[in-house]
């Protein structure tokens, strides 16, 4: 076993050399894990294999309408994509499918007043770009239908904050509904899930929920029902709820597709390795319906998948397990699934999960996850170990003379359920639609005032949406993290003190010098 790590490390500092185009030092003690150092540098070879991942992505969205989200096509073929590439580096692929709701508001929906007199409410487009008087609620249904209003247990006028309505919450209060007719409800207290699945059952051929009145909720709620339902279902402004309370009848038509469909995530394991100590990393292959998804996500993507295929042939002390998530856009779904289907002994073995996502928006700055809540505002440190990844990150960035911020574990991508399950997380992100300041301008270039990628969630966001530098540093750093923990031999996580306690006791014992030339370089 001693051997073949040797030679395992040998053949690791190769592939980063060849990565980095720089030579590499090698460690003095065969057990010694590569540094910072083996993985430094922009990844100007591994950047050809990116971009060459990068327009395959982008073809696999050009010939499916355009894009490759979870549940269509474009997925399918990116994920089909991924997995061929993993096989043919050697490691062991498991696709594995999951259920979800998928919707998509297929055109601009319609309310119009028939009776007592004509009306056209002004739409929310789907793209959600402007705030009309009504918005379609994610997963509602299709259809098209005329029909009378009836009021269900509204609240009119609004009473005096904080009181809220319970319209809707009971199927007690559709006692009395006719079937046929659209429900006229209001926002408060229970979800608007509850509201229109009790509509639905109380014979309801549509609902429009409006907003409750209150200081700060008049606006039309664009509103997420979390689920398919069969009827249509929009939110609506809380003046355009008091005017059709009055009594109408209304003309109602939303084009939506809102069903259950299996979308697949793609995990990758190295054939070598301690499985009980599993180094995790994971980026999400789904874009959004509005377009391909290049730098969302397919830079995580993309690099990921250069980074294993460097690697999958190589003997390792830990085990690398890699991870393309799907349902990422619909609320960390696919990692979710991942992690909830776990036993505790499989969750137990994943030491540490690293996560890129966006890694090279155009107006990009270089931000770590903080893992220690050093900068002490927002979200807290994440769990123990998260720390030591932070710092990883960041020394690979000093040693290129290269600025970098920190980034809160916000909870917007895929780390979020690792960390729930208390593994040690961290990983990079180079900003999606928040604004860039002036003092990131002064570290990093571009731009000051303007997104880091102002084409975050549309179809703009193609090869072109991508900046070389950005993608090239990280890659490097992916490579990097990958390396040094896949030969480290403690791992960051709860057990790291009293297991580094015990390795340094074993080794004191089986050879007194051991430690000493397993820190010399030369």
């Amino acid at each position: 076993m001693r051997t073949v790590m040797r030679g395992g490390v040998y053949r690791a500092l190769t592939v980063v050399a060849a990565l980095t185009l720089v030579p590499v030092p090698v460690a003095a003690h065969a057990d010694a894990a590569p540094g910072p150092a083996e993985g430094r540098l922009m990844g100007f070879r591994a950047l050809a294999a990116v971009k060459e991942h990068l327009r395959a992505l982008q073809l696999l969205a050009d010939i499916h309408h355009g894009t490759r989200a979870a549940g269509t096509r474009g997925h399918e073929a990116s994920r089909d994509y991924v997995a061929a590439k993993l096989r043919a580096a050697g490691y062991h692929v498991t696709v594995q499918p999951f259920e979800f709701p998928f919707y998509q508001e297929r055109s601009t929906a319609l309310m119009e007043r028939v009776a007592p007199a004509r009306k056209v409410y002004t739409p929310t487009p789907p793209d959600g770009s402007t705030l009309g008087e009504f918005a379609t609620m994610s997963y509602s249904g299709r259809g098209d239908v005329i029909a009378a209003l009836q009021n269900v247990d509204l609240v009119l006028p609004p009473g005096p904050a904080p009181s809220t309505s319970t319209s809707g919450c009971e199927a007690a209060d559709f006692a009395g509904f006719t079937p046929g007719k659209i429900a006229l409800l209001q926002r408060g207290t229970c979800t608007f899930h509850v509201k229109a699945r009790n509509a639905q059952a109380a014979g309801a051929v549509a609902a429009i929920i409006f907003n409750e009145g209150q200081p700060g909720r008049t606006e039309t709620p664009r509103g997420n029902l979390g689920e398919p339902v069969s009827i249509p279902v929009v939110g609506a402004s809380f003046a355009v709820g008091q005017e059709l309370a009055t009594g109408a009848t209304v003309h109602l038509k939303t084009d939506t597709i809102s069903e259950v469909r299996t979308t697949s995530n793609v995990i990758a394991d190295s054939p070598w390795g301690n499985p009980n100590k599993v180094v995790m990393s994971g980026a999400h292959l789904d874009s959004v319906l509005e377009g391909p998804g290049i730098n969302d996500n397919g830079s995580g993507s993309a690099a990921l998948l250069a980074v294993a295929e460097a690697l999958g042939k190589i003997p390792t002390r830990n085990k690398l397990r890699f991870a393309w998530w799907s349902a990422e856009e619909l609320g960390l779904l696919g990692s979710k699934f991942y992690v909830d289907h776990l036993s505790p002994a499989r969750r137990s073995q994943i030491k540490l999960y690293l996560n890129y996502d966006m890694i090279a928006s155009p107006n990009y700055a270089f931000k770590i996850y903080d893992g220690d809540d050093s900068d002490a505002t927002g979200e807290p440190a994440g769990p123990p170990g998260s720390a030591e990844i932070e710092k990883l990150f960041e020394h690979y960035y000093d040693l290129l003379g290269q600025g970098h911020n920190g980034t809160d574990f916000d909870g917007r991508s895929d780390y979020g359920p690792f960390i729930a399950a208390g593994i040690a997380s961290g990983g990079l992100f180079t900003g999606a639609e928040g604004i860039k300041t002036a003092q990131e301008a002064a570290m990093f270039g571009g731009t000051a005032g303007q997104p880091y990628d102002a084409c975050y969630h549309k179809a703009c966001d193609t090869t072109a949406n991508i900046n070389d530098r950005a993608l090239a540093l990280n890659t490097g750093a992916i490579a990097a993290a990958a390396l040094i923990y896949a030969f480290k031999p403690i791992l960051p996580g709860p057990a790291a003190a009293t297991e580094t306690a015990a390795s340094s006791a074993a080794t004191a014992i089986a050879d007194p010098g051991a430690e000493l030339r397993g820190r010399t370089k030369r």
